[in-house]
């Protein structure tokens, strides 16, 4: 009966790192996991959580990757080879001091509680890296664009979100049909050149040569589609090559949650990201904005290009634009893209840079984008604008021409 039905997948909520802690506790073998007889009793240092002086020489609590924090052992300095692991451990205990001084929470002349509190501290700390770095190389995994996505949280213990799912394209729900197939393409032996893909439906060509936009906030863009005869590199298929830029998921230290910046610098009028999540009706809108003010967190982008039936809804299904702060200077603007299907319901959903952006800095756009009119979100949370009908909510963007609020 098995082999007719085919094999059962289910999927594992513990880590590659407990399953095989419990691997080398049982003494197990298990080629799926890494472990076999010749690493049963391997031993790699994961980090350090502990520091002590002993007779003038230094020793550090060792936590074994694959281990049990039982099978943790103090070991000399010398027998250590991990020395980004080491300096990040005292790197840990300069933060903490700086932390304790600014906060005055706690005697520097208790030592006993002292060192406590710095164990518990770099500990936290190093359990909160290796989760944020298995995200990191998770949402690298499930990307299909060029530039790497990394992640960092310097400011708390903000672990990284529990029910939010990397995807790459438009999730439609139930019942309703994204049709992606194009009626036609160009054949054009230079789309610049030609009457192309966008004069073609009646619009702009959208781009320069160098593939910056020219057209303005609100005007529509239509790219070259998979029956156009042209290839990858031409200059009207931009946002359908996906993000060129090394993105950063960082945690901000004002008080606005998780933020994006750059890594790279980016020139004025270039694509950065696309705005992708769930495809919901607008009723269904309304019933989870509802769900989603009791509990504060909500990101509902209104497709209203040309009538307001559907509803983008990235609460859960996104990709790294779910991580975007609001400001009132904002340095990408929002825009309309039609590339395979040209239906005015489905628009695809295009952030590109307003001005030059140096790297780390933060990516940011308005989320009542003034100057575009032909989209609107609406994004609740901790940190981000209320949803319609909602009392104002205080902007902490910081910016010059700060309005005060963000709704």
């Amino acid at each position: 009966m098995a082999e007719t039905r085919g094999r059962w997948c289910v999927p594992c909520l513990a880590s590659l790192e407990i399953l095989q802690e419990l691997c080398r506790v049982e003494k197990l073998t298990c080629p799926a996991l890494g472990i076999d007889k010749r690493n049963l009793e391997e031993y790699e240092v994961e980090y350090l959580c502990g520091y002590k002086k002993v007779k003038s020489k230094e020793y550090y609590l060792v936590k074994w990757k694959g281990w049990p924090e039982s099978t943790n052992t103090w070991e000399p300095r010398k027998n250590l080879r991990c020395v980004g692991l080491v300096k990040q451990y005292h790197d840990d205990r300069s933060k903490f001091l700086e932390k304790v001084k600014a906060a005055k929470r706690l005697k520097l002349n208790n030592c006993k509680d002292y060192k406590s509190a710095v164990e518990e501290y770099i500990i936290r700390k190093s359990k909160q890296r290796l989760a944020l770095k298995r995200w990191e190389e998770e949402l690298n995994r499930k990307k299909n664009h060029r530039g790497k996505i990394l992640v960092e949280n310097e400011v708390d213990f903000e672990p990284p979100p529990m029910d939010f799912h990397y995807i790459n394209q438009y999730k439609p729900s139930r019942g309703i049909n994204l049709n992606s197939d194009p009626l036609v393409g160009c054949e054009c032996l230079n789309c610049l050149e030609e009457k192309c893909c966008p004069e073609e439906a009646g619009a702009t060509f959208a781009y320069n040569a160098r593939r910056q936009l020219k057209i303005a906030p609100g005007k529509p863009i239509f790219e070259c589609n998979s029956c156009c005869s042209c290839g990858s590199q031409c200059p009207n298929r931009v946002v359908q090559n996906g993000t060129l830029y090394d993105l950063c998921i960082f945690r901000t230290s004002d008080g606005r949650g998780w933020g994006i910046k750059t890594l790279q610098n980016i020139k004025k009028n270039c694509f950065v990201m696309e705005y992708v999540g769930e495809v919901i009706t607008s009723e269904e809108a309304e019933r989870r904005g509802k769900y989603y003010d009791s509990k504060g967190i909500t990101y509902l982008f209104d497709l209203d290009y040309v009538e307001d039936e559907y509803t983008v809804d990235a609460a859960r299904f996104g990709n790294i634009s779910h991580f975007v702060n609001h400001s009132c200077d904002p340095n990408l603007q929002v825009y309309n893209v039609f590339i395979d299907s040209l239906d005015t319901r489905f628009p695809r959903i295009a952030l590109f840079s307003t001005r030059s952006i140096k790297a780390g800095e933060e990516l940011t756009f308005d989320y009542q984008m003034k100057g575009s009119g032909d989209v609107s979100i609406t994004e609740t949370s901790e940190v981000n604008s209320p949803p319609k009908r909602q009392p104002r909510m205080e902007c902490k963007c910081g910016s010059l021409s700060c309005r005060g609020y963000m709704n």
